[in-house]
């Protein structure tokens, strides 16, 4: 069944570095502080906190979705979608070593630091959170992502 252009949104992926996506899509899908949230053309407007965690790109004419890793930010949503985000890579460019090692010291730290000042636990917490979040999404991607 062919999609209409009015189904249609135009969303951008921006990180400090670079335009990460462009394109029109059907539906956009992102961890925000309450969860997965989707948002698709002609949605309410809204400006939300993104969480670390996955980001799933549904394009036109498309079964599968594109994912991504993506490590906080927001979400902009108006007439189009930008998502600004300190950081977002393919499960493809995801280092699964260098995320393994990541992991397994921010546990140890974790571990040997009980008594550490809050501040710094959500630093180490947010790391290991990162670094399995960025494990999950290149498992599950390069499996060939997700279907609706």
């Amino acid at each position: 069944m062919a999609k209409m252009a009015q189904n249609l949104v135009s969303v951008e992926v921006i990180t400090p570095e670079k335009l990460f996506y462009k394109g029109d899509v059907e539906l956009v899908i992102c961890r925000t502080l309450t969860g997965d949230e989707g948002f698709m053309a002609g949605h309410q407007w809204a400006t939300k906190l993104l969480d670390i965690g996955e980001l799933r790109i549904k394009e036109e004419d498309k079964d599968e979705y594109l994912m991504a890793a993506i490590a906080g930010g927001f979400v902009d949503v108006k007439d189009s979608i930008v998502i600004y985000t300190d950081a977002a890579e393919w499960p493809e460019d995801i280092d699964a070593n260098r995320a393994q090692i990541a992991k397994e010291r921010a546990e140890k730290w974790l571990a040997d630091n009980p008594e550490e000042e809050e501040v710094e636990m959500r630093k180490r917490e947010a790391a290991l959170r990162r670094a399995v979040s960025r494990l999950t999404i290149r498992e599950s991607g390069m499996k060939g992502g997700k279907t609706i």
